[in-house]
Order: C-alpha cells, then sequence, then structure tokens
C-alpha cells in the first residue's frame, strides 16, 4: 500500500484529501505544519508527500530543503501560490510537481499516481542500509527504536532518541545547530543553542566511551553537531 504524507493546516481540505486517498487504497498521514512534517517523514518514510507551501510555522520551501538533505521520496506541491516565480522555486529546491489551488481531485490523483511510480527503486534499499547502526562501542536499531552498549540496553528519552536519530541517518554530515532545533524542539527554539548542548552532553555520557573527548557525537564549534561512524 502506497503511503502518502499530506502536509496541510486546511482541515477540511485535509479530510477531502483523506477521503479520496484512502478510498483508492493510499495509507494516509498527515501534518498541519513544517516541524511535523520533517519529524513525520523521517519516522514513517512515506512514498509520497503532498505538501502545501503556506504553513503556519515555516514556508513549504524549507520543508522541501529539510527532507532533501537525506531523501529523493516524491515531493508533489499542492498551493495557492499560482506564479512562476514560486514554481521555480519550488521546483528548484526539490520538488517533483507542481498543481495550484483551486484543483481538479481527479488530476491531483494521477498526478500522484505517477509520481509514486517514479520513486526511486534504490530509495528503500537506502533506508534498509541505515536501518541498523553498528560502532565499536554501541548499536541502534532505527525499527526497533533500540540502543545496545554490549549486552546492555541504553535508555534515551524521546528527545534523546529524536536528536540521535538525525545524526546517525546523515553519516560524516554536519547537521547546523538550527536544523536540529527546528526538527526536535520546534520553530519557537531556534535561539535555544543550550538545549543542543544539554542534550549532546546526555547522549556522550551514555555512549561515548571518553564523553569529555568523543569519538562519534563530535561538535563543529558555533556551527553544529556530526555522526562519525
Amino acid at each position: 500500500m502506497t503511503r502518502v504524507l499530506v502536509v496541510e493546516d486546511d482541515p477540511q481540505l485535509v479530510r477531502a484529501l483523506k477521503i479520496n486517498l484512502q478510498a483508492r487504497k493510499f495509507e494516509v498521514e498527515e501534518a498541519s505544519d513544517g516541524g511535523s512534517a520533517l519529524r513525520l517523514a523521517a519516522a514513517r518514510r512515506p512514498d509520497v508527500i503532498v505538501l502545501d507551501l503556506g504553513l503556519p510555522d515555516m514556508d513549504g520551501i524549507d520543508v522541501i530543503k529539510g527532507v532533501r538533505d537525506w531523501s529523493r521520496v516524491p515531493i508533489l506541491v499542492l498551493s495557492a501560490r499560482h506564479t512562476s516565480e514560486d514554481k521555480i522555486r519550488a521546483l528548484d529546491a526539490g520538488a517533483d510537481d507542481y498543481v495550484t489551488k483551486p484543483f481538479s481531485m481527479d488530476e491531483l490523483l494521477a498526478r500522484l499516481r505517477a509520481a509514486a511510480r517514479r520513486q526511486d527503486p534504490t530509495a528503500a534499499s537506502q533506508a534498509d542500509k541505515v536501518a541498523l547502526v553498528t560502532t565499536d562501542e554501541f548499536t541502534i536499531d532505527l525499527v526497533a527504536k533500540k540502543v545496545r552498549r554490549g549486552e546492555r540496553t541504553v535508555r534515551l528519552t524521546p528527545t534523546e532518541w529524536h536528536l540521535l536519530e538525525i545524526l546517525i541517518t546523515h553519516p560524516g554530515r554536519l547537521i547546523t545547530q538550527s536544523r536540529l532545533l527546528l526538527e526536535v524542539w520546534g520553530p519557537s527554539y531556534s535561539e535555544n543553542t543550550n538545549y543542543l548542548r544539554v542534550y549532546m552532553a546526555q547522549l556522550r555520557r551514555k555512549l561515548e566511551p571518553d564523553p569529555s573527548h568523543p569519538r562519534y557525537l563530535i561538535t563543529e564549534p558555533g556551527m553544529g553537531y556530526r555522526f562519525e561512524p
């Protein structure tokens, strides 16, 4: 069953989309803002994303860019913005298609089916590759959401897990402070870098052999953090 993530803050439109999609055997997830969309996209791995650009917490263009940092999932923009400039910005950011409101439901469904067919066949295998992350010190099972050090299970809080999951699914890549704050805590915490310091210190105490000299969870001063496998 094709899983569709609908990112839209108009509840009536969401309801109409869900009825039509579920009637055609699509599985539907929904998010009403950009932060929720990014979290659901990472956790649920949808086959297609239907995205409105006018979201209450951030511009949909930033959602596209955030998803494109780690995934090639097809993104179909559904927006009231109809100028060429708006369409170019969305497509340049990584959207696969653009439908303007008001729209024909039949046309939208046809484009959605086409987007699903164009899904990169390597996407699933790429997701499988990062389902289990193993280092000399610990093992992380992304599917079961479990961390082990030797024979011992490491207990993480939901916030610690979310932060760790973002880092380990981008091995070797710098993840900026602003992006981590946005995805883990939301847009109202964009300046609270002390949150990151506290939670990264907690993760290091639980995972690093020497927390004062981290081997895996690396700080890039003034910029962000990265996971070195």
